[in-house]
């Protein structure tokens, strides 16, 4: 495993997205014990991904334009409901002062729909982990599950940070209407902005 491979996953794991905001928002909401599921189940839904990646799904995708802008237009109208769910703080992404138990089966059902409409994360593995794995090498299918796996770790192990530090500031947030409501806006303005954003994503 080479140390540009871990440099360069590192660095597109820091990189805030949607996940990243999920796990965050759950801690400012709903505490640490949240988070940390949150981050558990955002790197879950990596797998979909790895395996079209592995298995070849990802090249057909990446070779139609109306199954990737179907898949594509789908994420974006769910991330658009995320937006709309964070401003009437409802759903698993509501940042309240009373933190209400929330059924882990539905965050994880919002987590894997975030994921599974979002066609980049199949293109990614897809572009991304042959360049570490040349085609011809022995045993190029383990190697390339050996390497998603590291991203996965990675990934789980950033978003609990994430969602830590978010949990830890909590009682400082979320005793400040007027922070709250800012923090709510801006949670449903940065998913519309992601939602922008993957309309805009070309193949």
């Amino acid at each position: 495993m080479s140390l540009e491979f871990l440099i360069t996953t590192l660095i597109v794991v820091v990189s805030p997205g949607a996940g990243a905001l999920y796990t965050i928002a759950a801690g400012l909401g709903r505490g640490s014990r949240a988070s940390i599921w949150a981050a558990f189940f955002c790197t879950i839904g990596i797998l979909p991904h790895m395996l079209a990646a592995i298995t070849g799904l990802a090249a057909v995708l990446h070779a139609s334009a109306l199954a990737f802008d179907i898949i594509k237009y789908l994420g974006v109208v769910y991330l658009l409901y995320m937006a709309w769910a964070t401003l009437r703080e409802t759903g698993a992404l509501s940042v309240s002062a009373k933190a209400e138990a929330k059924s882990f089966k539905d965050m994880a059902i919002e987590v894997m729909l975030m994921n599974l409409l979002n066609p980049k994360l199949s293109i990614f593995f897809f572009a991304f982990l042959p360049q570490f794995v040349p085609a011809d090498a022995p045993g190029a299918v383990g190697q390339m599950v050996q390497l998603s796996l590291v991203f996965m770790a990675m990934t789980f192990a950033v978003f609990v940070l994430y969602g830590l530090f978010a949990a830890a500031i909590r009682n400082h947030v979320v005793s400040k209407p007027a922070i709250m409501t800012w923090m709510r806006r801006s949670f449903a303005a940065a998913f519309v902005a992601l939602g922008a954003k993957l309309a805009l994503t070309q193949r």
